[in-house]
Formats: structure tokens, sequence, C-alpha cells
């Protein structure tokens, strides 16, 4: 696994860093939203995050940390959520839990995945390789849960169908987060989860996993 990106602080008190960070997360997700990164300053997102452009600049050192902070946060709370899981390897019930608690995620975590989405490439390559890396982490996640499902003849699946539809759930749900321009009119997050999920498993049951 690749090791966490270090960005530098000033401050030494972890409890009061986390907390910092947070504050500017909330605040610089509200502004690359709006504004996007390359037209926000580090000056508003101090000011967004309830403290000065001095004290911002005790907990990070550009603005591109901001972003990294961003991005990281939100690879930090699905691999929380979805390792906390009750264990139900190797059956539907888990496979369709997971992906629940996944696409709620998505849902609490709108504006973030947007401005992931939108606003990564501006990362420096060492973050962005980074920001990568923990991507495909969560789709291993995915990977793992549909594995035990073919060995336990839940689903009839190939090798190389396994890798694929672990990359359709995690991109399936962030359809949530990047259209809802379209979708949120039409359905409630309940509803797109169990659509999402019915879609998903008639797909890959229908053709056991082949082209």
């Amino acid at each position: 696994m690749k090791s966490k990106r270090e960005v530098q602080s000033s401050v030494k008190d972890e409890s009061l860093i986390s907390k910092r960070r947070n504050q500017m997360i909330q605040g610089a997700v509200a502004l690359f939203k709006q504004k996007g990164f390359h037209r926000t300053t580090t000056r508003e997102i101090a000011k967004e995050a309830g403290f000065s452009i001095g004290t911002l600049y005790e907990y990070i050192r550009t603005k591109e940390d901001v972003l990294y902070l961003v991005c990281d946060s939100i690879y930090e709370e699905v691999q929380e959520r979805l390792t906390a899981l009750p264990t139900q390897a190797g059956t539907l019930d888990g496979l369709k839990t997971a992906i629940r608690h996944y696409y709620l995620l998505i849902d609490e975590m709108q504006d973030e995945f947007m401005v992931m989405y939108q606003e990564s490439k501006s990362l420096p390559k060492d973050a962005l390789q980074y920001v990568l890396k923990k991507e495909l982490e969560m789709v291993a996640i995915f990977e793992d849960i549909l594995q035990a499902c073919r060995k336990s003849s839940e689903l009839q699946l190939s090798e190389d169908a396994v890798k694929l539809a672990a990359h359709h759930i995690v991109v399936q749900g962030q359809m949530w987060s990047f259209r809802r321009w379209g979708l949120h009119r039409d359905l409630t997050i309940e509803q797109f989860i169990n659509q999402q999920t019915t879609f998903f498993l008639q797909g890959i049951q229908g053709n056991g996993g082949k082209a």
C-alpha cells in the first residue's frame, strides 16, 4: 500500500490539526464547488473556515494541500464505513449491504465527490498518484466482496468480470453526485440504491458474468 502523503504543519497537537483541517475541508468544498479550484484563494478558504490566513498556513503549505485533504477525507470515510460493516462474506445480502452503505455515503458527501472528480487533476503529481491509488483500493473492497460471492457460488462470475463489476459498482454510485442535477428530480436516494442494485444484479446474473 502506498504510504500516506504527508501534509506539513507547524502545529504538533494532532487533535487540533484534525479539527482545523476538517474546517478547511468544509470551507474549501463549498468554494471549489462554487468557483472552482483555480479561482479560489487560500484567503477565501481561511475566511470560509472561520479563521485567519495566518492560522491556515499553520496547518497546510499550499492550496493544493487543501484539495488533497478533500480527496483523502473521502477515501478515509469510505474505508472506515465499509470495513466496519457486519460480516456477511460470500452472500448477496452482504454485497447489497456494502453497496447501500457506499451509496448512502456518496449521498452524504455529494459535494466532496463532485469536487474530487472536477478538480483532482490540479493536484501535484505525487498527490494525484496517491489519490488514484486510494481510488483503486476503494474498488478493491468491492472486488473482495464479489470474489467471496463468486467462491460461495452466490454469483457466477469470471475473474475478469469480478474486476469490471467492482469498478461498475463504484462509478454507478458516484453517478448520484455528478448526475444529481437530473437524478434528484425523479429519485430519492433509497429509490436510486434499490434500482441501481437491481440493475447491477440482473446484469451480472443474467449472463453469468460472460460477455
